[in-house]
């Protein structure tokens, strides 16, 4: 791809992620009195992979283990999380989605989707198809796990 291409594209991705936070922006705020936005990531990250360690999580927020460990306090605390024993490792944590983690994950995910599927309606046929075939592209060329391959979430 060329310079200008490259460009041209990336200008888009911004163009468009700026579109896709407000989305994000909004689905949120149903629940902005309940969690943060970073406590929101972990509980699409348990609900994603299910039970995980602290170490693990640490690594897929992007985080040492003791801010990943404090958000999980935090969720645990909430009734957002679970923490028990490692079976494989009884010097190991394991941390899970609670139910009223997953609620919440369910309701912002349910309204991030019904936002896109209003602005999606409103593109050309066409353009949707090779948009759904980009953004797949794009995906998987991030490490970005396909939804269907995962759950549907909406982060």
């Amino acid at each position: 791809m060329t310079r200008a291409r490259t460009d041209d594209l990336v200008t888009a991705l911004l163009t468009a992620s700026r579109a896709l936070v407000g989305v994000s922006a909004t689905s949120l705020a149903a629940v902005e009195e309940t969690v943060t936005l970073t406590q929101f990531r972990t509980l699409v990250l348990l609900s994603q992979y299910g039970d995980t360690t602290i170490v693990k999580m640490a690594e897929r927020l992007g985080v040492n283990p003791s801010s990943a460990q404090r958000q999980v306090d935090k969720l645990v605390r909430m009734g957002m999380a679970t923490r028990t024993e490692n079976p494989a490792d009884r010097r190991e944590l394991m941390v899970a989605l609670a139910p009223a983690g997953r609620a919440v994950v369910n309701t912002v995910t349910t309204k991030r989707r019904q936002a896109l599927a209003r602005i999606v309606r409103k593109m050309d046929p066409t353009d949707a198809a090779h948009l759904t075939d980009a953004l797949l592209a794009f995906a998987a060329a991030s490490g970005e796990p396909v939804v269907d391959d995962a759950v549907r979430l909406g982060w």
